[in-house]
């Protein structure tokens, strides 16, 4: 066994694992341990934050933490070594692995030594594929720094940076100038990781026309950046100039502008709505209604020995009420199934309750809800909303809803015009509760009134459906003595 095998098994490096959830890289939040600490199997070292969740990650390992290889705030790529853990410390002092850089983790992996720790589950098989270097083309000799900074500017399609002026002998003839728009000549395929190549592909940039800069001729984020950077102006010959003074009346506010980088839940909640606007056409339907028996009721179940140290609030009693319309129109709760060209009727109920929190929107759903009694459901309703303020609600949780409510009203707000999450028929949205005036009885009187707003996906809800499916929640509302008659 070589020196370097014995190094490689004893000092084990613990990997930033996927998720299951088709997510690339997450941002290490906070490090619960520092180099020299002692650590064991299934010890949480860390805590990440994905597009989904933040998350807390064991590791797989007995030992002493020999090296953080990123700090708190950075954002790592899937696969990339964040730990090493020196499995044997008695054994004296020994040559840790050199830490890989991030852009190359993906294309070096080792084979992984015992498990591979992930959030969900064990994790995928170990990749057999390996990267060649890149061998230098015949007749080129090799390139310095300056020059190669100077060719990825040509390349770039901008003026290569001034040279000092430092007299250089001449070694070798250089060879013809390749003519203008002329890719680099490539063995093979760019060599850059799937994150760096959608960078690239984001960007607008051709992989092709890049400078690797990376070990064995990896593109790296910084190339591709690089890469689309502006054209710099030619340097002139300085010249005076006047400053221009502010037109009368504008205010220069870029000191007074903030500006914070989209990624974690935020980065996902905005995609997720972009493609459910864009995705399902919505509609939305609005109903105002007399709650005041509904208000009754809360207070009443504030006192049954059947709710004792449960929850018990409006949001309670509309969920139930969502669920009741659901189960008398059951054709709304469904899926459009777009590359079957399916609808998928579901028997089921996942209801999502939109909450808010301090990493951005979550939605996490209650499992099998509509089979759920009002304790049970109370229960449940509790622990997701505590749950999800604490930061700790798991991507499995958010995972497969059916409908969902907003509850707009803890906000003052009347209601709103709600975004299906994606995949879903139709969302609640659940506005304030104000004294107003309602004529009752044939007679004016002050009563508790809310208005429902429900958006529905109207490639599987139409407008008959949909306006029924509202009718109930508020019907019930009304007159909640409809959840037993109706449920």
């Amino acid at each position: 066994m070589t020196a370097s095998t014995a190094n490689a098994q004893r000092f084990r490096e613990f990997k930033m694992p996927d998720v299951g959830e088709g997510l690339t890289e997450a941002e290490i939040l906070k490090w619960y341990v520092r180099p020299g600490d002692t650590v064991t199997d299934g010890q949480v070292v860390c805590e990440v934050e994905t597009a989904k969740a933040a998350v807390e990650l064991p590791i797989p390992y007995t030992g002493v933490v020999h090296e953080l290889r990123f700090g708190e705030g950075v954002t790592v790529d899937v696969g990339t070594a964040i730990i090493a853990v020196d499995t044997d410390p008695g054994a004296g002092p020994a040559e840790a692995p050199a830490a890989a850089p991030q852009e190359a983790a993906a294309d070096e992996e080792a084979e992984p030594q015992g498990r591979q720790a992930v959030l969900v589950g064990y994790g995928a098989a170990p990749s057999s594929t390996k990267r060649r270097a890149r061998k230098p083309q015949p007749g080129v000799p090799a390139q310095p720094e300056p020059a190669k900074a100077a060719l990825q500017a040509e390349l770039n399609g901008r003026a290569a940076p001034a040279a000092p002026a430092t007299p250089v002998a001449p070694a070798v003839q250089p060879a013809p100038a390749a003519p203008a728009g002329s890719a680099v000549p490539a063995a093979s395929r760019p060599l850059a990781k799937p994150p760096v190549r959608k960078l690239a592909k984001d960007l607008g940039i051709d992989l092709a026309t890049i400078l690797p800069t990376g070990p064995d001729g990896i593109i790296t984020r910084e190339d591709v950046h690089a890469a689309a950077t502006p054209a710099a102006a030619p340097a002139e010959a300085p010249a005076p100039v006047a400053v221009a003074a502010a037109e009368p009346g504008t205010v220069d506010t870029a000191a007074r502008e903030r500006r914070v980088p989209v990624k974690g839940v935020r980065k996902a909640t905005a995609q997720a709505m972009v493609a459910s606007a864009f995705t399902a056409p919505h509609v939305t339907e609005f109903i105002t209604v007399d709650v005041t028996r509904t208000m009754k009721l809360v207070q009443e179940l504030k006192q049954d020995p059947d709710m004792a140290g449960l929850r018990v609030n409006p949001l309670l009693l509309v969920a139930k009420a969502f669920l009741v319309a659901l189960k008398r129109h059951p054709e709304a709760n469904a899926a459009w199934d777009e590359a079957n060209q399916e609808i998928v009727y579901k028997d089921y109920v996942n209801l999502g309750i939109a909450a808010a929190t301090p990493r951005g929107l979550i939605v996490p759903n209650i499992k099998d809800a509509g089979a759920k009694t009002l304790p049970q459901l109370a229960s449940e309703l509790g622990d997701l909303v505590a749950t999800a303020r604490e930061g700790k609600t798991s991507p499995a949780a958010m995972a497969g809803g059916t409908v969902t409510i907003t509850n707009v009203g803890v906000f003052g707000v009347d209601t709103g015009t709600p975004i299906l999450n994606p995949g879903e028929s139709a969302i609640l949205a659940f506005g304030a509760v104000k004294l107003q005036p309602w004529v009752h009885k044939g007679k004016v009187k002050a009563r508790q009134v809310t208005t429902l707003a429900l958006s529905f996906d109207h490639r599987l809800v139409d407008g008959e459906l949909g306006s029924k499916l509202l009718a109930d929640v508020a019907a019930v509302l009304e007159r909640p003595k409809r959840l037993i008659t109706w449920g």
